[in-house]
């Protein structure tokens, strides 16, 4: 996929592409760090039609959504052909009782038998995390195990 990044001078960068379907589609990051989402025309690809301004919880929650059904579709893919293994994904929210706290202290595996093989962190992928690692808000799990286990490591890290 071509990637073409505009320097906007005294503005920012804009970093986009040309979907199969004709459209651009892009980010523009402004130099106070502000983020938008940004759609091209149908008749034009040089004509903006739609600009969305988001925060910057807003921008990394996109990423993490965008980048994490990738992951989540491959490995699906892979354990496709496992009798009884499911791969779901789960947010952290800021309502968890594991929020700003090393994974390790909701010992998901050592209660569940599900491995948690990736988080997606402001469009960033922390492949296989460790014990160590912070859950923050907004973070992305993606989870492999079996569909009971999955259904109390949601619970696990919704209510503790």
């Amino acid at each position: 996929m071509n990637v073409d990044e505009t320097d906007l001078p005294g503005f920012g960068v804009r970093k986009d592409f040309m979907t199969q379907s004709g459209r651009r589609l892009g980010v523009v990051t402004h130099r106070d760090g502000g983020t938008e989402l940004i759609v091209s025309a149908w008749d034009d690809p040089d004509t903006c039609q739609a600009s969305i301004p988001l925060t910057a919880d807003e921008a990394t929650t996109l990423g993490n959504l965008l980048g994490g059904q990738r992951i989540v579709m491959q490995l699906t893919e892979e354990h496709r052909e496992v009798p009884g293994i499911s791969t779901r994904q789960f947010h952290v929210a800021a309502e968890s009782p594991y929020r700003d706290l090393p994974m390790g202290k909701a010992a998901v595996r050592t209660r569940t038998n599900v491995s948690i093989v990736a988080i997606m962190r402001e469009g960033e992928v922390l492949a296989a995390p460790g014990p160590d690692v912070v859950l923050r808000t907004g973070d992305l799990i993606v989870a492999v195990g079996t569909e009971e286990g999955l259904d109390r490591a949601a619970q696990i890290l919704r209510n503790g």
